[in-house]
């Protein structure tokens, strides 16, 4: 099966293919409208995004264009007949992490561990299953590995 993860931005986002729950090297973090291009050309079978959720605390315009967007994103793989799942950022920590406070580096580590530690990366002449992926590819990959995760379990 094979899933596009999307990191929703305000104005940028990072989406990666993953397939039978491992990363392609096909990913990339940039405008917005790139990221609408890439649901309208894809052949997946699903797409995640990670939702935006609210937690009793004030918001600014930045969170709202992010939403506006996400919306955007549904709407194109409605378009596309593509199925779309969302999950907020405690369900990818907890399935990671398996704790809810886990912070970005906490979940980055989980992911290096899970794809065989620190020589995941590679280098540019060996390049490992997670050559290329940095800032927010990371949580693209993380909600992509949740949504694996979450098919297997029972």
């Amino acid at each position: 099966m094979r899933i596009l993860a999307i990191d929703p931005g305000t104005t940028e986002s990072a989406w990666m293919f993953l397939e039978d729950g491992l990363p392609t090297r096909t990913f990339r973090k940039g405008p917005n409208d790139a990221a609408l291009e890439a649901i309208y050309l894809t052949s997946a079978d699903a797409i995640v995004i990670e939702e935006v959720r609210s937690y009793g605390m004030a918001v600014g315009r930045e969170v709202f264009d992010t939403v506006r967007w996400t919306g955007r994103f549904q709407e194109a793989a409605a378009r596309r007949r593509i199925p779309v799942d969302w999950l907020g950022r405690k369900d990818v920590a907890v399935n990671l992490c398996g704790s809810a406070k886990a912070k970005d580096a906490n979940v980055r580590r989980a992911l290096l561990d899970r794809f065989g530690g620190d020589g995941a990366k590679g280098t540019k002449a060996r390049p490992g299953p997670l050559y290329g992926i940095s800032a927010d590819l990371w949580s693209a990959l993380a909600v992509g590995c949740t949504w694996f995760d979450r098919r297997l379990e029972p």
